[in-house]
């Protein structure tokens, strides 16, 4: 049995879910979806700040949505913040064929001090800020070496007092090298669980010496459409049983955390069908209470 609860932290990716009545909610329709999880949970991931860029410029949080936030929560609840992608990346989506249009703001640490000012409130509940990339191909990044450089010089740019998290959707750079990068840096990684990435629970095996002090796990799965569509938004009840693959992933966390490195881990409904059961799953097989 794990020690504390504040060695792993579990919750949700995003919560307005109305089909969750039952297992984390009163009702279909409560009178405020946050505060009602935070009796349950301790963590959540932040998604919807995420995408902020726009042709014309890029949008921050609404000061009376941070407050909100801030006042349906205690004071231990932490969020996982997905920091805005007009941060990461690296050229403005287009339509297919038009030549590459780059971004400005990529990696523009100007541009996270005015996400962060957007954010005081919030900030002393913040686990981790996460800047999350996608694959970037060779049009995008020219060498993974370059894109290193630039991350670390980010990194290196920022407010040292704050919790930072980086997440590449590049599965062959998770190696050594990208590790020590983010160690160095004082930021947390991020390993997605799903889509074309890696096993999560072999990476954190094979590099545990190497992750730091904090791990953020996102379990995502590997097939959204197709969950969306055997679910059809009804996400109450397990579609795609991970019952394995959770042992693999649990045995493995306890082994990092048993080094003395924290964790949060992050479920979406897409990974088995239901976060909140999900969830249950996880901290039965961590030992930690409901």
């Amino acid at each position: 049995m794990l020690d504390t609860m504040d060695t792993v932290r579990i919750g949700t990716c995003s919560w307005k879910y109305p089909s969750w009545e039952g297992l984390v909610y009163s009702s279909r329709e409560p009178a405020n979806y946050l505060e009602e999880y935070a009796r349950r949970y301790d963590t959540v991931e932040v998604d919807q700040w995420f995408w902020s860029l726009g042709a014309a410029g890029a949008a921050l949080p609404r000061r009376e949505t941070v407050i909100e936030y801030d006042q349906a929560t205690p004071p231990g609840f932490r969020f996982t913040v997905k920091c805005p992608n007009a941060l990461t990346l690296s050229h403005h989506r287009g339509k297919k064929g038009e030549p590459l249009r780059p971004n400005d703001r990529f990696l523009d640490a100007d541009f996270f001090l005015r996400f962060l000012e957007s954010m005081e409130a919030l900030v002393p509940k913040v686990g981790l800020f996460i800047f999350q990339f996608e694959y970037l191909n060779r049009d995008k990044a020219p060498s993974r070496q370059a894109f290193m450089d630039k991350v670390a010089a980010f990194l290196d740019s920022l407010p040292a007092d704050l919790p930072y998290a980086v997440e590449t959707r590049n599965p062959r750079w998770l190696d050594g090298a990208w590790f020590d990068l983010l160690r160095g840096a004082g930021a947390a990684p991020v390993l997605l669980q799903g889509y074309w990435m890696d096993d999560a629970a072999d990476t954190i095996t094979r590099h545990a010496e190497r992750l730091g002090d904090t791990l953020c796990l996102r379990l995502h799965g590997e097939d959204r459409e197709g969950m969306e569509e055997k679910t059809g938004a009804d996400w109450s009840a397990v579609i795609r049983n991970k019952d394995e693959e959770l042992d693999r992933i649990t045995q493995a966390v306890r082994m990092l955390t048993g080094n003395g490195a924290k964790a949060f881990i992050n479920v979406n409904n897409h990974y088995e069908g239901c976060a909140p059961i999900t969830i249950g799953k996880i901290r039965e097989r961590l030992g930690i209470g409901s």
